[in-house]
């Protein structure tokens, strides 16, 4: 059995103001690239919102100029093949497995199985993007109730780039339509804010500056409800879109992706196409038309040291 995991330097904050709980995540010098020490971090924080019965609401958050860039396929930071006690299923720790077993017992876990087990918090969350929502951040915002995002947010799923039929949280067709969901994998391109807004992806688009502040308010409203009544409600919603096909349809494409990866290992470099962080953001700035800031009619800013975009 793995021991509780390494220590690692704070990757999440946690703060409770009112009924209202707030979580962070904290690697804004990696864009807040979620390597496995965040993914059990995050779920901790969940758990904690969940255990506390003064907690109504839930606001999440990234540090600094991005919501997050996605999996972590680069930083100095990267734990892939560290073991951490699992939290979403039974599979075994995929350290010391080789091939598609290795990767298909670690994104069981930290990936499908984790966005699964957080989208059943029996407590609304409201997510607050800013910057990039890039593949795995675009999960994480998924399986938030509410999206709040700035003018300058962007989303993206681009790892058609390396082969792969889309992140492993697949739910695509139903958050963005068919048609909407094959244009945004097909051409890997970014989406704004404002057309997130306009087919219903987003909630709320606001100034950057208003964005904590927005959230928070809508959190706090929605934390005057009944709690039972909330958790019911998100029950209901929830069940509806597993009727709709959500819950198999992750489970099948969960399987065409990782035949994707195991062709990419078979006939090439590795799982990823060959393709790191800098790759996969150089692609991104030749595609379609860049993320615009509405206010002042410039490219997002994209500034920083990167690490995610992984798949």
């Amino acid at each position: 059995m793995p021991d509780d995991g390494p220590a690692a330097p704070q990757v999440v904050t946690y703060e409770r103001v009112g009924a209202v709980a707030h979580v962070t995540l904290d690697r804004p010098e990696y864009r807040n690239a979620q390597n496995s020490a965040m993914t059990y971090a995050l779920d901790a924080a969940f758990q904690r919102a969940a255990d506390d019965d003064a907690v109504h609401a839930v606001v999440l958050a990234g540090a600094g100029d991005h919501f997050s860039g996605g999996h972590d396929i680069g930083t100095p930071g990267r734990d892939a093949h560290q073991s951490f006690p699992r939290k979403a299923g039974l599979w075994w720790d995929h350290v010391g497995k080789e091939g598609a077993e290795a990767r298909y017992a670690r994104e069981s876990e930290v990936y499908l199985g984790m966005c699964r087990r957080w989208r059943e918090l029996p407590k609304p969350v409201v997510c607050a993007v800013q910057g990039a929502c890039v593949a795995g951040g675009l999960m994480l915002a998924w399986v938030c109730d509410l999206i709040v995002a700035s003018e300058d947010a962007f989303f993206a799923d681009p790892v058609v780039r390396m082969g792969i039929p889309g992140v492993e949280y697949f739910a695509h067709p139903w958050v963005l339509g068919p048609r909407v969901a094959k244009e945004f994998l097909y051409t890997g391109d970014r989406m704004t804010a404002r057309r997130a807004y306009e087919i219903g992806m987003v909630n709320r688009v606001v100034p950057r500056a208003e964005l904590a502040a927005e959230a928070t308010a809508l959190a706090a409203r929605i934390a005057e409800m009944p709690r039972f009544g909330l958790a019911l409600t998100k029950r209901a919603v929830n069940q509806a879109e597993d009727l709709m096909g959500l819950h198999s349809g992750l489970d099948s494409v969960f399987g065409l992706h990782h035949l994707a990866h195991a062709h990419n290992a078979e006939t090439g470099a590795d799982a990823l196409g060959g393709m790191d962080a800098r790759a996969m953001r150089a692609a991104g700035r030749r595609a379609g038309h860049p993320a615009r800031d509405s206010r002042a009619g410039h490219p997002a800013r994209d500034t920083g040291p990167r690490g995610g975009a992984g798949a």
